[in-house]
């Protein structure tokens, strides 16, 4: 059985709800990632901040990303998969709530990500064609997690 924890990329970095936007950008540079999860003051998870919220939801909008927090972004209920749980779990989640980043959790603290190229090398064509199709047919608007 193929897992979660084994197909997440490790590494996975909160960034704390009340830091702000230009801090978690620089972040994603350093790291080399489009998405951090959005940590509350006792590292629970609260959202995900991509790098396409912090363009579309504060630059384009004309705010300063310097005073919008990453907690001011975060919406909705933030979704995640357990290390333990199958891929089919995983791929059920990421299809039924149409997010192509999940994060995952173990003993409630956070130990990678799964992401589209995680995915990609993990699972079959045929799977990842049915996976995309679900996720990016569905949705006018797509999500960005």
């Amino acid at each position: 059985m193929t897992t979660a924890g084994d197909i997440m990329h490790r590494g996975a970095q909160w960034i704390p709800a009340n830091e702000t936007l230009d801090r978690a950008a620089q972040l994603m540079r350093d790291l080399g990632v489009g998405a951090l999860p959005i940590s509350d003051q006792n590292e629970r998870l609260c959202g995900i901040l991509t790098d396409r919220d912090i363009v579309i939801g504060c630059v384009a909008m004309g705010r300063d990303p310097s005073k919008v927090t990453a907690g001011d972004m975060a919406q909705g209920t933030p979704r995640w998969i357990d290390a333990n749980a199958d891929i089919t779990e995983v791929l059920r989640e990421m299809k039924e709530h149409q997010i192509r980043r999940l994060p995952v959790i173990e003993n409630k603290r956070l130990v990678g990500m799964i992401s589209e190229a995680d995915l990609a090398q993990h699972l079959s064509e045929k799977q990842i064609g049915q996976w995309a199709e679900s996720v990016y047919a569905r949705t006018a608007a797509p999500t960005t997690h």
